[in-house]
């Protein structure tokens, strides 16, 4: 089984299902996008570790991290398996050649807290990937926000931007924390 490196390339509310996500993995060397749809808690505990930050308590993700390290286990790789019926699996492989069964919005956010490598097969990419051809002018477009949020953030003190990332972090706003970040850290 010839084995595709994916990468993670965004995250984005579902239009197809209120409350989820679409989380979309790239071909490492190609023009292919899977795109997965995953679970409001699923797709929080993803991005706030793309973005590094530190929630006040461990999530769940954390905690099998934790648990792992603690028992000595080390986490290799993620495959994305499987396709049944438009439902993906994974598998969380682990050291010892131990493979967990996992959806892969769990095996994904724990595989970056390990900071290993998302694989999936060529038949899956086959049946569920989709190929965009001008990818350079879409990644531009997801980076970019409103000019209006941009300005309203510029006007704050740096105190008050402080507040608001506690306040953000306090709510489990993730997004907004990450913005507020962004421009403490753009300031400093």
């Amino acid at each position: 089984m010839s084995k595709i490196k994916l990468k993670i390339l965004g995250l984005s509310s579902s239009q197809s299902q209120s409350g989820s996500f679409a989380l979309v993995l790239g071909e490492q060397n190609g023009t292919r996008r899977l795109p997965i749809t995953i679970g409001m808690f699923e797709a929080q505990a993803i991005a706030i570790e793309i973005e590094k930050i530190t929630p006040h308590r461990p999530m769940t993700h954390d905690l099998f991290k934790s648990f792992a390290k603690a028992f000595d286990y080390t986490v290799h790789e993620i495959m994305i398996s499987d396709l049944r019926e438009g439902v993906f699996f994974a598998k969380i492989v682990c050291s010892g050649g131990v493979e967990i069964d996992s959806r892969p919005s769990d095996a994904i956010a724990i595989g970056i807290r390990f900071n290993v490598p998302i694989y999936t097969t060529e038949s899956i990419m086959s049946e569920a990937g989709i190929v965009l051809f001008d990818i350079g002018e879409e990644e531009e477009e997801e980076q970019e926000s409103t000019p209006q949020e941009a300005e309203s953030v510029k006007q704050v003190p740096l105190e008050k931007l402080q507040q608001m990332l506690e306040e953000a972090l306090e709510n489990e706003d993730y997004e907004q924390a990450a913005r507020l970040r962004d421009e403490i850290n753009r300031r400093n």
